[in-house]
């Protein structure tokens, strides 16, 4: 029979699993403090460095909150926690063979949904928040570093108006991995090519037409894409 191989696993490793059962189950609930690090040892049966990176690691993860002279306090990770725990690796498959192009692809597939809803489920009050997102992108034709920030906004609001803090996240998120592509694909008259593309996604989602926006959306990024191929040669 093959040997199986029994990783020995490190007390603080057990502490933080124990910890974060407990947190889990309500037993600490959110903006409770734990208990003092010395209760913590007696609990446990461990001294203060297990303990120490025990709850060291639970912040890492977004449960607990660590300050000097403070017992740890539980917390709850946000959307945004979540997703910035990931911009290392994230940057890492950017960088890899195709990495862009995947990132793309991803991007596409979550912002078409996100005009299609839109077009769908916007309120007269969300419409509104958009076409102002779009005339200030208008008013930044010229300018590319303001067209840049304006761009963004726009295609933010359509993650807002799915009124899902993760969507949000998500959103800003690929805005940040993607920039070097939005520099790269901006230059004297691309601003103009990408307004005319917003003001068309615009247009289908205040006529509550989920297929044109969809449509829209896909061709604008589709652009965007091609543009980026073009200009870097593929590079990731």
């Amino acid at each position: 029979m093959p040997i199986e191989i029994i990783k020995q696993r490190r007390l603080s490793e057990d502490v933080a699993d124990r910890l974060e059962r407990m947190i889990q189950s309500g037993e600490f609930s959110e903006s409770d403090q734990l208990p003092s690090e010395r209760d913590l040892m007696r609990l446990f049966g461990v001294g203060r460095p297990s303990v120490r990176e025990a709850l060291l690691h639970l912040r890492k993860i977004g449960l607990v909150e660590l300050r000097s002279g403070e017992r740890a306090k539980v917390t709850r990770p946000t959307p945004q926690f979540v997703i910035e725990a990931l911009a290392s690796p994230a940057r890492s498959l950017i960088s890899a063979p195709g990495g862009v192009q995947n990132f793309q692809h991803a991007r596409s597939f979550f912002e078409v949904g996100l005009a299609r809803h839109a077009a769908l489920h916007a309120t007269e009050d969300e419409l509104a928040t958009l076409k102002e997102a779009l005339e200030k992108n208008r008013l930044s034709i010229g300018n590319l570093k303001r067209f840049e920030r304006t761009d963004v906004d726009f295609h933010f609001v359509l993650a807002v108006i799915a009124r899902n803090p993760i969507f949000t996240a998500i959103h800003a998120a690929l805005a940040e991995w993607l920039l070097e592509q939005r520099r790269t694909t901006l230059a004297a008259g691309q601003d103009m090519v990408a307004y005319r593309a917003h003001v068309a996604i615009y247009e289908a989602i205040v006529s509550k037409d989920p297929d044109r926006a969809e449509q829209a959306m896909r061709e604008h990024l589709e652009y965007v894409a091609k543009r980026y191929t073009d200009v870097a040669g593929g590079g990731a």
